[in-house]
């Protein structure tokens, strides 16, 4: 167990943007606790043996031999002297899982081989290199992929996975103590050297920023487990994948640099339950830097200001990590945050436990529609190719069906895929669907997906390396239809999953809760049911797009007045469309970055907004309600709480000033900037698919067309949810604006972007608010 009193490690030095929100130490409640946390994950197998660590090592000792061997041999093919050829070097670095010290049995190491300038990529990395390799006995499974947007080869070295980059300095020699960590070391370097490079320089900047490494290494194995349990891990579903929940992570580390697992994990969803997104997550102020390359800075680069939970890498230059997460991803896990926070909450007063926090999802059990997308090849190889760019579009589809249908639908996609054993060189995957919360519907009324479903597989099929046998279906499956293979062992079950904390929350009543949580008397269940809390949900996320700081100017003309007494009134979010013209529910399609300030001018790149110091006065903040800032701000000013005993007084003006605390922190300082879901669409591009699509001509484009056909295969009618009322006219806004993935792909340069060029609709949709069940659209 790592030991607390490590805040000293940066020579008492600071870490973070912000001053921590406590350095408190931990208490012997959590000592216990975090040696139960470690025990679990342990039993849980997230620890590799010591045979295997020592494997490992053999293995990446024999690599960085056979790339000093490598790069010898093409330094005398070249002709260089033997001077030259004696002090020619190459090293191998690692990072991500590995690197930061959370990987576990099985999982791959992220390597990266540095090299000389006469080194080329092409012709002496994926040439050279990659014929010795093939000609080793212990590498296995060998994968190339060139056209990346991070060139990689993939392979196995007795038996390891290694995904090995190739970054090419502009030095002669190498030498071995080569500190990547400097900027210079991106002098004159090419953008595929720069991307590279860049997994090391943030993994070796996210180990030096935190004031406790193995209370980070604990935390971060604690939350990625969590994260693949609730099925809200993976990057290219549009979710987070291993960097984005170190930095999450390692944020926290720095605002409780005092304390152990079992607190950070507690805080973690505290604090990211309450976080405004999109102000971004940041573990130090974003540098300019003297070489050009663009940073990120959504005042500047007008393609900043679509991300939605931006979460930044501290190494120059910034990016933000997270550029696939959408409405729906966040949405999700926006839910997962306020599950785990309650969860914790629950914990703290023995009413659940750590396999309660762990649960898996029940992703099948928890929808009555979803979408299956299956995928076939000729052989084992193509499948591979084939499942990579599918995979990689597969989050454009979850766009296209929110854009089309106005947020009503929304998706929740499966991060894994699945397999027919008795299929040969098959997959499928799944997305759950549902009407978006709170939005009455008439009985019998469906959404019409299918030119949507269309406009996917004409994209998909774009694929540059397409071959005959690859092929995509996509069809609408009710829940009773999902075919058995899903399920473990090829079983469906035969009742629903054992009692959930869904099920249990909507029972357990914490008696605590309903006095720290309530005014007037008002008390609310730790536990809400399934609409109320994905309503929500709902609400939060709409918040989160507003982005309103602490202090804030009062709602538009037509927004609803806020009421924010503690006097049994119900606080509204609601505010009145514009640019509609119609009421919208609960905040829902409101300018997602109209971050309101009451400061004039935007703070600087990586300065944050400081608020008042912070209070102690008393909350009315209540568990399992969302109010946004205004309803907060006057609650804190105008509530006081029921008698108390003097221990729970002095627990709630603890958890209120913590509270205040974690307000000034994510009263970001970014103005925001309206993203509409239309647009949206090629933002969320895959890069490493990016240059693999053909236009109606079978030339290569950035990115993928949109399909002009009219008139739709296959039929993806997607039933309702609920049964009453009206849904709403869903029509199309007949335009789109297509961006080049050039100008998606994050420039290297500091340069102006090439304008947007506004292209005619494509495609439009005539279609009444929903199709009848005859399948008339």
């Amino acid at each position: 167990m790592g030991s607390p009193g490590l805040i000293n490690r940066n020579n008492g030095k600071r870490l973070g943007i912000t001053e921590p929100i406590s350095l408190g130490g931990p208490t012997e409640e959590d000592v216990i606790k975090t040696r139960e946390l470690e025990k679990y994950l342990r039993d849980a197998g997230l620890y590799e043996s010591q045979e295997e660590a020592v494997s490992r090592e053999e293995v990446l000792g024999r690599l960085d031999q056979t790339v000093k061997i490598w790069v010898k041999t093409i330094s005398r093919a070249k002709g260089l002297n033997e001077q030259l050829v004696h002090e020619a070097n190459a090293k191998i670095f690692t990072f991500g899982s590995y690197r930061l010290g959370v990987h576990g049995p099985g999982t791959d190491i992220d390597t990266l081989c540095v090299g000389p300038r006469h080194a080329t990529r092409e012709e002496d990395f994926f040439g050279e290199l990659h014929r010795m390799l093939m000609e080793m006995p212990e590498v296995t499974d060998m994968h190339p992929v060139p056209d990346a947007h991070v060139p990689v080869m993939r392979f196995k070295f007795l038996g390891v996975s290694i995904d090995l980059l190739y970054a090419k300095l502009s030095l002669w020699v190498i030498p071995e103590d080569l500190d990547i960590s400097q900027d210079s070391i991106l002098q004159n370097a090419d953008e595929q050297t720069v991307r590279s490079l860049n997994g090391c320089r943030v993994t070796d900047q996210i180990l030096r920023l935190v004031p406790n490494i193995q209370n980070f290494r604990t935390t971060l194995r604690c939350m990625r487990f969590w994260a693949k349990r609730r099925g809200v891990y993976s990057n290219v579903s549009g979710f987070l994948g291993g960097i984005n929940w170190a930095l999450l992570v390692a944020r926290i580390c720095q605002l409780y640099p005092n304390a152990l697992p079992n607190m950070l994990v507690s805080r973690f969803f505290r604090v990211y339950t309450q976080w405004r997104w999109p102000n971004p997550v940041m573990l130090c102020s974003i540098e300019e830097g003297s070489l050009g390359l663009q940073v990120w800075d959504p005042r500047r680069n007008p393609k900043d200001r679509f991300h939605l939970m931006p979460i930044i890498t501290p190494a120059y230059p910034c990016m933000n990590s997270s550029y696939n997460v959408s409405f729906s991803t966040l949405r999700i896990m926006s839910e997962e945050f306020q599950r785990g926070s309650e969860i914790c909450e629950a914990m703290e007063a023995s009413k659940a436990d750590w396999d309660t926090l762990f649960e898996p999802y029940a992703f099948f059990e928890a929808y009555k529609n979803y979408l299956q997308i299956e995928i076939t090849a000729e052989n084992a190889d193509d499948l591979r190719k084939w499942k990579g760019w599918v995979e990689s579009r597969l989050r454009q589809l979850t766009l296209k069906i929110e854009r089309h249908t106005y947020q009503m639908l929304q998706c929740h996609p499966h991060p894994g895929d699945f397999s027919d054993k008795s299929r040969p060189f098959h997959c499928c995957y799944f997305m759950g669907l549902q009407r978006k919360q709170g939005v009455p519907v008439n009985e019998g009324e469906q959404f019409d997906i299918r030119s949507t479903v269309e406009e996917f597989k004409h994209n998909v099929n774009m694929y540059t390396s397409w071959k005959p046998g690859m092929e995509i279906h996509v069809c609408h499956v009710k829940r009773r239809n999902i075919p058995n293979f899903v399920f473990p062992g090829g079983i469906r079950p035969a009742r629903p999953s054992k009692v959930t904390w869904k099920s249990r929350s909507s029972e357990l009543k914490v008696s605590g809760h309903a006095q720290d949580n309530s005014c007037e008397g008002k008390a609310v269940s730790n536990g809400v049911d399934e609409g109320r809390k994905r309503k929500q949900v709902d609400d939060n996320v709409d918040n989160l797009r507003s982005a309103k700081g602490l202090a804030v100017e009062p709602p538009s003309v037509g927004g609803h007045a806020q009421e924010n007494s503690c006097e049994g009134k119900e606080v509204s979010n609601g505010v009145d469309d514009g640019s509609n013209g119609k009421q919208v529910d609960d905040n829902v399609e409101s300018n997602p970055r109209s971050a309101k300030r009451l400061a004039t001018e935007p703070p600087s790149v990586g300065e944050v907004h400081e608020g008042s110091p912070v209070s102690t006065v008393s909350s009315c903040s209540i568990k399992g309600e969302n109010m946004d800032t205004h309803s907060q701000a006057d609650g804190f000013a105008r509530c006081n709480p029921p008698n108390l005993a003097p221990s729970a007084v002095a627990d709630t003006s603890s958890k209120e000033a913590e509270s205040l605390a974690i307000e000034k922190i994510i009263s970001g300082p970014y103005v925001a900037h309206q993203a509409f879901p239309e647009e949206l669409d090629e933002l969320e591009d895959d890069f490493e698919y990016g240059n693999q699509v053909k236009d109606s001509r079978g030339n290569m484009k950035g990115s993928p067309i949109e399909s002009s056909t009219a008139n739709a295969v296959e039929a993806v009618p997607v039933p309702s949810s609920n049964g009453s009322g009206s849904s709403g006219g869903l029509f199309s806004n007949g335009s789109l604006e297509e961006l080049e993935l050039t100008e998606l792909a994050a420039p290297l340069l500091n340069v102006t972007p090439a304008p947007v060029v506004q292209q005619k609709p494509l495609i439009r949709f005539n279609f009444t608010s929903l199709a009848k069940a005859t399948g008339k659209s």
